[in-house]
């Protein structure tokens, strides 16, 4: 019964240990989410009012910029997958592999040549665990971006963009993220980046409509030249702000999870512990009685 009781103190020790580690994450994530949440809300009207800047540069302009140009046969995709550098989230960086597999798939299955960009050191380890060629990656920086990692990441992006294919050069390019709805849920997403989706002008006007008037100075082509680098940067930037999000939010939904786990597992063992004492208790009193008993029968 001692060695038992030892066992269930040993286990409640090292449960107890491992709660305070979990409690201490949680409430690092939980105090890091807040802040996250204020930048995505930030970020996100300044993301929307630049593509609709570009969008409506492209839709009321008759320029032909490589950027918004729509190739006729779409050879080779570029896929930025956006996951997390540390564990301990749930399932969050799973899902956004899960995926990009399943968007990867469907370019193929349209015979495109797939290539991918790694954000994160779990898809950096997916990629190199299964020995898969990826052509560019970024880590250190997935729980708070910066606008400077964006940048980087857009100007590479254009570049392979605006490259001939022989030359290694892609013909669309595929953002794969999580997006952050609320603290609870948090949707894994994919968006086509390049070639630019015009969002003004799909829908004819209505009679009473009165379309917008709009002078480029010096030129279309040089604002178009001037916009989309910001464009791509700012829309980066706001898929990394909430994807950081996502992260944080699903890092403390997880260790909220363990530490309750563990506050169980020490209730339970706590229990056992007791049964053992007490089973200890009872077989030390049978046999003080039952000596005493044979004591008395002896005399």
């Amino acid at each position: 019964m001692g060695a038992q009781m030892r066992v269930y103190r040993q286990r409640i020790r090292s449960v107890q240990a491992t709660k305070k580690i979990t409690r201490a994450m949680e409430l690092i994530a939980a105090s890091r989410v807040v802040k996250a949440q204020q930048r995505v809300r930030e970020s996100s009207p300044y993301a929307r009012a630049i593509t609709r800047a570009v969008s409506a540069v492209a839709t009321y302009s008759d320029v032909d910029h490589p950027l918004t140009k729509e190739h006729e046969h779409v050879r080779r995709a570029a896929v930025l997958i956006v996951t997390s550098d540390r564990g301990l989230a749930g399932a969050y960086s799973s899902s956004v592999i899960k995926e990009s597999e399943r968007l990867i798939g469907e370019l193929r299955d349209e015979g495109k040549e797939v290539v991918p960009y790694l954000v994160g050191r779990k898809a950096v380890g997916f990629y190199k665990f299964r020995r898969r060629e990826f052509a560019a990656e970024w880590t250190g920086f997935t729980d708070q971006p910066t606008f400077d990692i964006a940048r980087e990441i857009g100007e590479r992006v254009v570049a392979d963009f605006t490259r001939e294919f022989d030359e290694g050069g892609v013909d669309e390019f595929h953002v794969v993220f999580t997006r952050f709805v609320n603290m609870v849920t948090q949707e894994p997403e994919v968006i086509r980046m390049l070639p630019l989706e015009v969002v003004e002008g799909e829908e004819p006007p209505s009679e009473d409509e009165v379309l917008p008037l709009y002078e480029f100075e010096p030129s279309a082509e040089d604002v178009l030249d001037a916009l989309l680098p910001k464009y791509v940067a700012a829309r980066l930037y706001n898929c990394l702000l909430q994807a950081a999000a996502s992260e944080l939010a699903s890092r403390q939904k997880a260790m909220k999870s363990a530490t309750d786990n563990a506050e169980e597992l020490i209730k339970k063992y706590t229990r056992l512990a007791n049964q053992a004492r007490q089973a200890e208790i009872t077989q030390e009193i049978s046999e003080i009685v039952g000596g005493a008993s044979a004591l008395a029968d002896a005399s």
